[in-house]
């Protein structure tokens, strides 16, 4: 069984293939081919009968006059279109995830906080038919939402995938055996308190990688991290995107860009019973260390209120989470009725 996704399948455009329409200024409509439908704007309709059958990028002329180019979508446009219950990973961090995680065909991948599904996709396709992702996810719309994403674009339940709806810390030691996984990736609130539950699933040598919003959540991670004992040194970044304006000599970034969305923090299992080597850092000049008298073995003061904070999506600034008859909605929507 093989799950690549529709935007992977070769020949004419057939019933159910899911199709992008760019107009003549970039705007993009995805639709799936359904036979004597139309698709409807207010300049015209184009119907499916005439896209079934034709190759992928070809183009359509509509009622009005108006042409369109039409594409099967591309991973990275199919998630930033797709329904939605909750934020999702953009495709720029999507693609971090999976090259500074090092996720390869065959790995093992455990993910938390499930989402829309879309970081799940792309995890997908790194480790392929032959490995495997354990998703795990608190809320139950959720999983449903991100289930049906990712069946409505790989056109059939990815053989490699399984999705739990519990607590990461409640549920994993039951889903994997120590020591057997390769990679886990945390797009969560609070990923420090699932780092003994990490520990022990991963492999020596695996990878942590966890996707934090705020800069008091990826200190929190780091120090937990350090503090922990069995990983090593974290490394944290952030990665900006700015396109770029082409037209004739007019060549200038683009007046919006996708700036902060989140920061990404990576670490690797050590072996059972090593610890890290301490690393020696130079302090900077006027660093409180070379003060005369200062304590140089002093810990840190926590950030004010830190620890005492609740670590909920609005308190980290987030958007608020979709009301529940919003999300009653969205799960009508994409998820297909059981026959009865």
């Amino acid at each position: 069984m093989t799950a690549t996704g529709s935007a992977y399948r070769r020949g004419p455009f057939r019933e159910g293939d899911r199709v992008q329409l760019t107009d003549p200024k970039g705007r993009m409509h995805t639709i799936t081919l359904t036979p004597g439908r139309q698709f409807h704007t207010h300049r015209g309709h184009v119907k499916h009968d005439d896209l079934i059958g034709e190759p992928d990028g070809t183009t359509v002329t509509n009622t009005a006059g108006t042409e369109y180019l039409v594409l099967r979508p591309l991973l990275s446009d199919y998630v930033m279109s797709m329904p939605r219950g909750a934020a999702v990973v953009y495709p720029k961090d999507a693609g971090q995830v999976v090259a500074m995680a090092d996720v390869f065909p065959g790995a093992t991948v455990v993910e938390a906080g499930v989402g829309s599904g879309a970081l799940s996709m792309s995890l997908l396709r790194a480790v392929g038919d032959t490995g495997r992702v354990h998703s795990f996810e608190r809320r139950a719309d959720f999983a449903e939402i991100a289930r049906a994403n990712a069946l409505a674009f790989f056109g059939e339940d990815h053989p490699a995938w399984t999705v739990t709806v519990g607590d990461l810390v409640e549920a994993l030691p039951e889903a994997v055996e120590p020591g057997s996984v390769d990679r886990v990736v945390l797009d969560m609130l609070a990923p420090w308190e699932c780092l003994e539950v990490v520990a022990d699933a991963l492999a020596p040598g695996g990878v942590l990688i966890c996707y934090v919003a705020t800069a008091t959540q990826l200190s929190k991670v780091a120090e937990a991290i350090r503090d922990f004992g069995t990983f090593t040194e974290p490394d944290a970044w952030e990665s900006l995107v700015r396109g770029w304006h082409l037209e004739g000599l007019a060549v200038r970034p683009q007046h919006r860009m996708h700036g902060h969305t989140g920061f990404l923090i990576t670490t690797r299992r050590l072996a059972p019973g090593v610890t890290p080597p301490v690393r020696k850092r130079r302090p900077g000049r006027g660093y409180a260390a070379q003060e005369e008298g200062a304590d140089t073995d002093a810990t840190p003061e926590p950030l004010p209120g830190a620890d005492d904070a609740e670590w909920t999506p609005e308190a980290v600034g987030e958007r608020p989470e979709a009301s529940a008859k919003k999300m009653r909605k969205l799960v009508r929507g994409v998820v297909p009725p059981s026959p009865r």
